[in-house]
């Protein structure tokens, strides 16, 4: 007899998470699965932990984008969590929404659609707010009731404090709640933690349900197929963590959350997808649906990277005897450096206009942050460093099939800066914030900007900076996007189904028509909760 569940959930992320939760609340039977590990890891769990696992840990998986030949031939790299939980088990934990214009303007992409569409502010707040377990806020914006826990950073940098004074004198109101009436402002984030220990998605939506006899949890299982008949999907075919192919099939539905880079190589492994491109790999188009893996958006960040003047920052405190004191005052006491994310605090600005809309969102870190671009080539010090995001990017790239085996990685065009005026942003918002490194209180504690080049600050040698720099901020998003009936690259409609494809959803970030303007991972855990009552409001 064939192996049957009720729900198959293919990703154990963000959204997905959340979405099994809201399922077994009502009694269903869920089949989760997660190619990563457990979430259970005291790295993972400790704020500052974040900084040890970003660059090399098995809780991520590294793709590596084309060569992009607009940033003279550069390869992005682009983690993707490893882990139940996801991203949520392994970022900097900031708790951001986006702003109520974001779902608006999906409101009205999904005006074209036959069915009630319900992607509204309005009709979305309600899951954002209920998410929440703020330990400071509870008003109109926020709730003490939900299994996230959200606080505010306990141990905070005297830099970041500078940082804040310093964009202050740029005009830019302080604002205490990035999550509030309005995004605008300058000031600290709140993150998803309490007491020292990560609220990821894993801890916040499946910890409590793990003695739940309908959860039937499959870590280590990679899924490497969709089995469809008769425009139905009815099952999947997967490796266990034996390396055993397998399958299960489903009774009532599957839904896809394995992220923006995996979710559209599944569906055209499973042969959805642009009929011309299955044909190259030798797979049976099952939908030919042009708009899979097409649409990738993700937010591009460049870093202002400057030396201090002293001994100012978190510069060695994850080195030596420090590492040891701090680790063992954390322990001890829940206290100290280890209980921060490094990400304290934050703007949202728009630098051509600071009363209208912001365009660019900044990460204040209290250390030379290094990654794989500046690791070897600055000598790290004591120092300071932000990244300026560009919040509603315009450009565009794709995913698309590297073969038809489902162990090749799948082939990612970013496009990071592609379009103009993203470039042109990204240079107005580094421009902006260099002021904030030579000024006010931050300006005193700098000895020397390190990047960009100081004395080379003119729109060609900043935008050069730019192009050798950018990065992800690990938002992949809109590569399986809900859209217009009319829309020839909408894969999904406003409920979240796969167009032509019979018990089918995809419920992550590829589902969205656009980026929001912010970190995503609020906005996931949204998503699981959304399609959960899409699928059991029939």
């Amino acid at each position: 007899m064939p192996q049957t569940t009720e729900y198959i959930v293919i990703g154990g992320g963000a959204a997905g998470c959340a979405l099994t939760s809201k399922l077994l609340s009502q009694n269903k039977e869920v089949s989760l699965f997660e190619q990563g590990y457990s979430h259970h890891n005291f790295l993972l769990d400790a704020p500052a932990g974040f900084f040890k696992l970003i660059n090399n840990s098995k809780y991520a998986t590294y793709h590596k984008t084309s060569k992009q030949e607009h940033l003279g031939g550069r390869e992005n790299i682009i983690p993707q969590g490893n882990v139940l939980g996801g991203g949520t088990s392994i970022n900097a934990q900031v708790y951001m929404r986006g702003r109520e214009t974001d779902y608006n303007e999906w409101q009205d992409i999904l005006r074209g659609n036959n069915d009630s569409i319900g992607w509204s502010w309005e009709d979305l707040f309600p899951y954002f707010r209920d998410m929440e377990n703020n330990s400071r806020f509870n008003n109109f914006y926020h709730s003490q009731k939900g299994p996230l826990q959200v606080s505010d950073s306990t141990h905070v940098n005297p830099l970041a404090k500078d940082f804040i004074e310093s964009v202050h004198l740029l005009g830019v109101p302080k604002t205490d709640d990035f999550n509030g009436k309005s995004q605008i402002g300058v000031g600290y984030y709140q993150h998803m933690n309490k007491k020292g220990k990560r609220s990821s998605a894993a801890y916040a939506y499946i910890e409590p349900e793990k003695n739940n006899p309908n959860l039937k949890l499959q870590l280590l299982s990679k899924v490497e197929k969709i089995i469809i008949e008769k425009d139905k999907a009815i099952g999947i075919e997967y490796k266990n963590k034996s390396g055993k192919t397998l399958r299960l099939f489903a009774e009532k539905e599957i839904i896809l959350s394995a992220g923006s880079l995996i979710t559209p190589k599944l569906l055209m492994l499973s042969g959805i997808g642009n009929e011309k491109d299955l044909k190259k790999h030798n797979i049976e188009c099952k939908i030919n649906l042009p708009g899979v893996g097409e649409n990738l958006i993700d937010h591009p960040e460049v870093p202002i990277i400057a030396k201090a003047n002293g001994s100012y920052g978190y510069y060695k405190q994850g080195e030596g005897w420090r590492m040891l004191k701090n680790g063992l005052q954390f322990l001890l006491f829940g206290t100290g450096p280890v209980n921060s994310t490094g990400v304290e605090a934050g703007a949202f600005v728009n630098p051509f206009n600071l009363k209208a809309l912001p365009q660019i969102q900044v990460f204040f870190l209290s250390n030379m942050y290094m990654n794989s671009d500046t690791i070897g080539k600055i000598n790290e010090d004591y120092g300071m460093s932000l990244t300026t995001v560009v919040t509603k990017p315009k450009s565009r790239g794709n995913v698309k099939l590297n073969s038809n085996n489902p162990d090749d990685p799948p082939l990612i065009n970013l496009n990071l800066l592609k379009h103009k005026d993203d470039m042109a942003m990204m240079i107005a918002g580094q421009r902006f914030f260099i002021d904030a490194f030579r000024k006010g209180p931050l300006g005193k504690k700098v000895k020397e900007i390190i990047l960009p080049n100081p004395s080379k600050l003119d729109d060609l040698a900043l935008e050069k900076h730019c192009k050798k720099y950018v990065r992800t901020d690990y938002h992949p998003s809109g590569t399986a996007k809900m859209g217009a009936d009319n829309d020839k690259l909408a894969v999904l409609d406003s409920k979240m189904r796969v167009r032509g494809i019979n018990n089918l959803r995809v419920c992550d970030l590829s589902a969205v028509p656009n980026i929001n303007s912010g970190n995503t991972s609020a906005p996931a855990m949204m998503l699981g909760l959304r399609c959960g009552d899409l699928i059991l409001d029939y």
